[in-house]
């Protein structure tokens, strides 16, 4: 399998989270004050006590490589696999859906044949490698799921499930017409959990590291108290503890999980971010997301069918 081309670089009540004290952490009362201690970062969470899932969704990012089934090192058909098992309620796709130009011929005959299975249920983005097409940028990509890409005409757009508000974003162009857009998106919104998902990170330990490029949609993300931000891009998987758009620890903040282990070549672990509690390279797989009406978790589950991580269990703003 040819390795995928890098691209550039851009650049005590809470009602935040469960504490989650399985990561190693320990609460402990001195002065009559109730103290956390948060321990090893990359331990298994404790979710005693966590509800359920109302609902399972799947996500990944960095997907289709320009291989099939025949080859015994091609990734994406072995993470479809995993997505027709779960049957989940939909998909997310967090951009480089298909490499490594994002053509319309390529998209047929690689991701189709594989995550194409669940194209009707799928909410995709655009990532770097649909920006590559010669026929235009996005061309592929907007030909091949058309108005599941582009609901109401633009690559970005939002949709609602139960008691979650979603929020597709296309951060190859995050320009001011789409940051009013999601400014009104999100005074209207009348869910009571909110997940953000595009394809740039603003917080990366991984080859490509921070993109500042959505740093304004943090900060609008934030201010609106939403729960849940996934990206792709760096080719790993990565979770980060609750933090604002500054990089601060924060209970009140967002909590980012970086799925860019879908399919594609792996990238290596270069520089560790603060406030990051799990990092795995050379595992490809999806991320089982749990939601309720009230909080979230989510397992990593690898192409073994193995859960290779567990986040802690959140509970919604």
């Amino acid at each position: 399998m040819t390795p995928t081309p890098r691209a550039k670089k851009a650049l005590l009540t809470n009602p935040r989270t469960a504490l989650p004290a399985a990561a190693g952490a320990a609460l402990a009362l001195v002065g009559g004050v109730l103290l956390w201690s948060p321990g090893r970062a990359d331990a298994a969470p404790d979710r005693a006590g966590a509800r359920a899932a109302g609902f399972t969704v799947v996500a990944a990012g960095d997907i289709a490589e320009q291989c099939t089934a025949s080859d015994s090192d091609c990734k994406h058909p072995k993470t479809a696999a995993l997505v027709k098992k779960i049957n989940p309620a939909f998909v997310l796709t967090m951009g480089d859906n298909q490499y490594d130009d994002a053509r319309l011929r390529d998209f047929k005959k690689y991701y189709d044949k594989t995550w194409g299975t669940f194209k009707d249920k799928t909410h995709p983005v655009a990532g770097n490698h649909e920006t590559y097409d010669p026929d235009g940028s996005l061309a592929g990509y907007k030909s091949y799921f058309g108005s599941i890409a582009y609901p109401k005409g633009k690559s970005y757009y939002s949709f609602d499930h139960e008691n979650w508000h979603f929020i597709a974003l296309d951060t190859n162009s995050l320009d001011s017409a789409q940051i009013k857009w999601l400014k009104a998106d999100l005074a209207a919104n009348t869910k009571k959990c909110v997940a953000a998902y595009w394809h740039h990170p603003l917080f990366s330990s991984g080859e490509h590291g921070n993109d500042p490029v959505s740093r304004p949609v943090w900060k609008l993300l934030y201010d609106a108290k939403a729960d849940l931000v996934l990206n792709g891009h760096d080719h790993h998987y990565e979770r980060f503890a609750p933090q604002n758009p500054d990089g601060k620890a924060d209970k009140a903040g967002l909590v980012e999980l970086l799925g860019g282990m879908g399919g594609a070549n792996p990238y290596k672990i270069e520089e560790v971010q603060p406030n990051s509690e799990k990092r795995l390279t050379k595992t490809f797989g999806v991320v089982k997301l749990n939601l309720t009406d009230n909080g979230f978790s989510w397992d990593l589950v690898g192409t073994d069918g193995s859960v290779k991580d567990s986040s802690p269990s959140y509970e919604c703003h």
